[in-house]
């Protein structure tokens, strides 16, 4: 669409809030539904008539977020209506998004099911919003094991490689042992402290490393 002088932002838009009073000769503060963070921000107008802000021979003032106050109270009868663009709107495009945008946010603590995480769609080539719930579902973990026998004197068996003493528990008899203390890892070789006993049954259980 052609436009004469500069491009309008297509990245943000305001959001505004409209309150309506009715004069009656002596109130001079009315609360507004939503905060501003100076009275040059509102556009009042009184009978049709947009008033001036400041103080003096001026209309209005503001003090606080919500307090819109007159420097002569409004007539009884007179129609009062407040346009307040409280809240602005980010519109963004994939092109638009930086690293600024996200570290520049209020970080969450806690993610709910129904909060809505912005991804880019490969398929489509534009961003799309997701449920946490959808992003990431319920994973049921599994773990995969292994066994041996001892001998009373072998202390090193071979276990499945990429693994670390973290997530390998090693079970001797039905007794889980100790990490590092009672065994240690290293590449394919889990080595125990002490051999175990001969016909010791030995399970090594594998546990996830990933989703």
């Amino acid at each position: 669409m052609a436009y004469i002088g500069k491009k309008p932002s297509d990245i943000t838009r305001a959001i505004a809030t409209y309150d309506t009073f009715t004069g009656d000769g002596s109130t001079t503060t009315f609360t507004l539904t939503q905060g501003a963070a100076s009275a040059n921000d509102l556009t009042v107008v009184v009978n049709n008539v947009r008033q001036e802000p400041g103080t003096g021979s001026k209309s209005y003032t503001l003090t606080a977020p919500t307090s819109l106050i007159f420097n002569t109270a409004p007539a009884a009868s007179d129609e009062i209506y407040v346009i307040n663009p409280t809240q602005v709107e980010s519109i963004v495009r994939a092109g638009d998004i930086s690293s600024g945008v996200i570290t520049g946010q209020t970080e969450e603590s806690t993610v709910n099911d129904a909060d809505h995480i912005l991804m880019f769609d490969a398929s489509a080539s534009a961003l799309r919003k997701i449920t946490k719930a959808n992003f990431a579902p319920s994973v049921t973990l599994t773990y995969t094991s292994g066994t041996a026998t001892g001998d009373g004197s072998t202390v090193a068996f071979t276990i499945n490689s990429g693994r670390a003493v973290a997530n390998v528990l090693a079970i001797v008899n039905g007794a889980i042992l100790i990490p590092t203390a009672d065994y240690t890892i290293s590449g394919t070789t889990l080595t125990f402290a002490t051999a175990p006993a001969g016909g010791a049954e030995i399970q090594f259980r594998y546990l996830p490393i990933s989703a």
